[in-house]
């Protein structure tokens, strides 16, 4: 009868399988069915397949291409190797390429230095609960919301040379989309309107992260709400000034469906991302050299994002 108790006691004890030990502390552990790792292994290998289907094969494809001659119509024997003539040709004899590299790197200072900064100041103020808050990030980040070839249409109300609102107020006579003196400032603007929306959201998402007891710290030592956001609050959200930089860029490279709706990327609008398409679906579609320009976006882009990815992996390991 003594003997009972014991064998009980063992009884209840969990199987070692089921058990391990981690810095003196015994922890259950849960083992998977065989349909939990059918589930998981299928959420891991879906999206894996898409990403590698949709992303990573045409991107090496488009690189392969970028050293050949192709039309793109032609059987796949007719591909002609040039090596990096492709490459050669767009720098030096494509005179598109040019303006389009200038005007891309007036997207790009143009969202760094006026949009980016305005849609933090936005942020900071909507990050004060003012009265009417919920409604001012809603109109706010309405545009980002529609695609950039709709805000083209809803800018021409406002740009129409003969019916828009900017000449009718002014009394003025401009082609705002139609000079190709001032078509890419007036494009800048209305592509800087949504690129606000979206830079507010991200800086307002991390000054609610931001510990409280920091800015008490700063009030308590005198600082100004200027010198404690700029010396307190915004060296912390280093992270989302990483993201915000890599967007920003990303945003001007790609930048298209604004300048191909007004005129497909021509007179004073010409963007890498026009000429691309231009080259490659255009009239005369020349696939390799389409190629070769998409092979260049996409190795600026990589930089960008590489340095992103080794700042969040950074991040995580502290």
């Amino acid at each position: 009868m003594s003997d009972l108790p014991l064998v009980q006691a063992d009884r209840a004890v969990p199987p070692p399988v089921a058990t391990t030990t981690t810095g003196g502390r015994g922890r259950r552990l849960r083992l998977l069915s065989r349909t939990d790792r059918v589930v998981i292994a299928l959420m891991v290998l879906v999206p894996l397949l898409l990403v590698v289907a949709l992303v990573w094969l045409p991107a090496l494809a488009t690189v392969a291409l970028s050293a050949t001659d192709w039309d793109g119509i032609g059987p796949v024997s007719e591909i002609e190797f040039v090596g990096g003539r492709n490459y050669s040709d767009v720098v030096n004899i494509y005179p598109p390429f040019v303006p389009a590299v200038q005007n891309n790197l007036l997207w790009l200072a143009a969202l760094f230095v006026v949009a980016t900064p305005f849609g933090m100041f936005l942020a900071v103020l909507l990050d004060k609960e003012l009265r009417g808050t919920r409604f001012y990030q809603t109109a706010l980040y309405l545009p980002v919301v529609l695609s950039l070839a709709l805000i083209g249409f809803v800018w021409q109300l406002i740009y129409s040379r003969d019916q828009g609102l900017l000449n009718g107020v002014f009394g003025s006579d401009v082609d705002w989309y139609g000079d190709p003196d001032v078509n890419i400032w007036a494009v800048l603007v209305a592509a800087g309107w949504r690129h606000v929306g979206y830079i507010m959201l991200l800086y307002l998402a991390g000054l609610k992260g931001v510990d409280p007891s920091l800015r008490e710290a700063a009030a308590v030592d005198g600082a100004s709400e200027t010198s404690t956001f700029f010396r307190v609050v915004f060296p912390v959200m280093r992270p989302i000034n990483i993201i915000v930089l890599v967007v920003t860029v990303i945003e001007s490279l790609r930048a298209f469906d604004l300048v191909w709706v007004i005129n497909k990327g021509r007179n004073g609008l010409e963007l890498i991302s026009a000429l691309v398409t231009a080259n490659v679906v255009g009239e005369a579609s020349r696939i390799g050299f389409g190629s070769a320009l998409a092979t260049i976006m996409l190795v600026v882009s990589l930089v960008f994002i590489t340095v992103y990815l080794a700042t969040v992996m950074r991040e995580d390991r502290r």
